[in-house]
């Protein structure tokens, strides 16, 4: 499989001293993203009450290649401390999209959680995203499983 080139361009408020996204072990298929606050709440962070969700800004855009994508998902360790993920688990980037890359943050845990500046906040994950195409026919192909399906295959 090819390895894409993501270009990655810091947004003119950003902080350049903020890490760019990076793999943190050579067999990792996340790397990590960071927060990269406003000036204004570089010092404090952004507090997440119980149940409360923020877009936290990445200070970055990136241009993706053509039939790829950028997923980005929740990291354990935040999730399981803290109860801290993802609104839209995963987000899909498409390789069309130049804005500003933001991660929608939700604090499901039952205590405030503080989202530090320059703080791994999620991971980014490179994709094929082929378009399909999509053909309407009067009936479809049978499988052994069928129509079955939430719990059909059983437990276990």
């Amino acid at each position: 499989m090819p390895h894409p080139r993501i270009r990655l361009m810091r947004l003119p408020d950003a902080d350049a001293t903020v890490d760019l996204p990076s793999y943190a072990t050579p067999g990792a298929a996340g790397a990590d993203i960071r927060a990269n606050l406003p000036q204004e709440a570089r010092a404090d962070g952004i507090l997440l009450a119980p149940g409360q969700r923020a877009l936290i800004p990445t200070g970055l855009a990136m241009e993706i290649p053509e039939e790829w994508e950028v997923q980005i998902r929740p990291r354990s360790g935040l999730a399981l401390k803290h109860g801290i993920t993802l609104a839209n688990s995963p987000g899909t980037i498409d390789c069309d999209y130049r804005g500003p890359l933001g991660v929608i943050l939700i604090n499901l845990g039952d205590q405030p959680h503080r989202i530090a500046h320059g703080e791994r906040i999620a991971q980014m994950v490179v994709a094929p995203a082929p378009q399909a195409q999509f053909d309407e026919v009067a009936e479809i192909g049978d499988t052994r499983r069928g129509a079955g399906g939430f719990g059909s295959t059983g437990r276990g």
